[in-house]
Order: C-alpha cells, then sequence, then structure tokens
C-alpha cells in the first residue's frame, strides 16, 4: 500500500554527493511513478527537480542517478482521470515526447504539479490546490529560479562604435516579422490569448534565448488548452520541434504551416486597427519594445 504521508528528504550525506554530480538547485522532491514512451509500465523512482530538470534515482539513498528528463520546453501538463483515489496522474507534454506521472497521493500531485509548472513558467499557478506554506514555498522557487536563468543567460555582446553594419541574413529584423508577433513572455501571450479570443488564437514571441522564437496557442476542443512550440533558428531555417520536426524556410512559413495544418482552427492573434484597446502595438512601438525588452521565455 502506498504511504499517504510526505517522504522525508534524502539524507544528508546522500545530497551532498548528488551536488557533485550537477550544481541544479533542488526545488523539491519525493516518490514519483514515470512511464516515459519506451517503457512498458510505470517505474517507480526517488525524483529530484533541480532547476528545470527531474532526476532519477532507484531508490532515496542512490547517490547516482537512472535517468533525468528535462521540461524547460514543456508544452503543456493535462491531467488523467485515475480509478485510484487515492493517487494522482498526469501527463508532461514536451516536444518530442509524452511522459506520464503517477504520485502516491493527491496532496503530493498537487505539489508535483505547482513546483513544475512554477520553474517551466515562470509563475506560480493559480489552479492548485495548496495550502498558504506551499504556496509561500512556490514563490520563493519562482524568484530563486528566475534569479538562476539570469545568471547562466550569456551577457549581451555590445557592439563597438563603428559604422551601422549591414543586418545578417540569419537576423530577423522587427519590420519583417508576422503580423502575430509580440515581444512577450510565456504568461503574457497567455493573458492575451484568453482576454481576447475573437482577435486569434496563434502568436508568435522570443523564445528563452537571444535567437530562438516559440508559439502559444489556444484551443478549444473539449476546453480551453494552452499549448507552446519552441521554434528554432537553424541557419537560414526555422524548425517547429515537434515529435517529426518541421522545418520551414522563414517565420512567415511557420505561421502559415500551423493554420494549414489546423485547417484553419488556428488563426494569427493580430490587434485591430478599428478597435482601441489602449496598448495597440504598431511597428514602431513593436520594433522599440523588441530593442528595449530582451527575449524571454
Amino acid at each position: 500500500m502506498m504511504a499517504k504521508k510526505p517522504p522525508k528528504p534524502a539524507p544528508r550525506r546522500i545530497f551532498q554527493e548528488r551536488l557533485k554530480i550537477t550544481a541544479l538547485p533542488l526545488y523539491f522532491e519525493g516518490f514519483l511513478l514515470v512511464k516515459r514512451s519506451d517503457y512498458q509500465e510505470y517505474k517507480h523512482y526517488w525524483t529530484e527537480l533541480r532547476g528545470t530538470t527531474l532526476f532519477f534515482y532507484t531508490d532515496k539513498k542512490s547517490t547516482i542517478y537512472v535517468g533525468k528528463l528535462d521540461i524547460i520546453d514543456l508544452v503543456c501538463l493535462t491531467d488523467q482521470n485515475s480509478p485510484e483515489k487515492s493517487c494522482a496522474k498526469f501527463t508532461l507534454v514536451l516536444p518530442k515526447e509524452e511522459v506520464q506521472l503517477k504520485t502516491e497521493n493527491t496532496e503530493s500531485g498537487e505539489e508535483w504539479r505547482g513546483f513544475i509548472l512554477t520553474v517551466t513558467e515562470l509563475s506560480v499557478p493559480q489552479h492548485v490546490s495548496l495550502l498558504p506554506g506551499q504556496v509561500i514555498r512556490l514563490h520563493e522557487v519562482l524568484e530563486r529560479e528566475k534569479k538562476r536563468r539570469l545568471e547562466t543567460e550569456p551577457p549581451p555582446i555590445m557592439p563597438a562604435e563603428k559604422e551601422k553594419e549591414p543586418v545578417q541574413d540569419d537576423v530577423v529584423a522587427p519590420d519583417l516579422m508576422p503580423a502575430c508577433f509580440y515581444a512577450v513572455s510565456r504568461k503574457e501571450a497567455t493573458e492575451m490569448l484568453e482576454k481576447n479570443p475573437s482577435l486569434g488564437n496563434m502568436i508568435l514571441r522570443p523564445g528563452s534565448d537571444s535567437k530562438n522564437f516559440s508559439i502559444t496557442i489556444r484551443q478549444e476542443i473539449e476546453m480551453p488548452r494552452i499549448k507552446h512550440y519552441k521554434v528554432m533558428s537553424t541557419g537560414k531555417n526555422y524548425t517547429i520541434e515537434l515529435e517529426k520536426p518541421v522545418t520551414l524556410p522563414n517565420l512567415f512559413s511557420v505561421i502559415d504551416y500551423f493554420v494549414k495544418e489546423t485547417r484553419g482552427n488556428l488563426r494569427p492573434f493580430i490587434y485591430s486597427t478599428d478597435d482601441n484597446f489602449g496598448q495597440e502595438p504598431n511597428t514602431e512601438e513593436r520594433s522599440e519594445k523588441l530593442k528595449k525588452n530582451p527575449h524571454k521565455a
């Protein structure tokens, strides 16, 4: 029978040994049942969430992990109905695989969902059932993760004072972007789609680094769902990170691909020039925002 009490953290000696393997900060830990795409059934692991990576150990005392999973590009987290009322089941949808997770009890399930969404979306989720103290921990982890990412991001290269150089072929000028491009974060893109569904349901935005992009979409099938897709700059082309990656010559083709593949169910999100929203971004404003606002996930 599964234990209902939250597991105690690994002994300090084990913790120190694991620090020799990775310097990523430990945010949460506990037992998880994990089923990856190449697994026939669930496997029981002691799991650590460090940064945006899940490390899997055979048991609490192991010092060497047997597997790990980078979840920084999480597309979405979906709940699954479980006949076992004492546990929680959900799926991590990633660009190249879907991973099923099952927790020992519903409370730890809510905690895992909360911590995973906090570090991947860089915001504390509002739809998890947690106690005030647990929510405080999420906010603390959020600040630690934001600081960690700032410290690990490469510093911007400041050009020397010289004659203005021509734009390189692989750099996309702001005024050559699709109309549904906005220099916003993942959270801001989600809010834009949720507040203005009539304007479209697909936004192109900066990625988590200086040269890649992300697509945020909102689909209403049984219920509204937000998904994010990474668009990688590969030389002069762009690759959409799907289960079978798709490479296209430019960002306009990327938008067209999503529209055609969904038979028009996905529409570029474009502010109407006839309506006054108080934040309508014209080309000049969007260009200026791009210069001042660094790319962020």
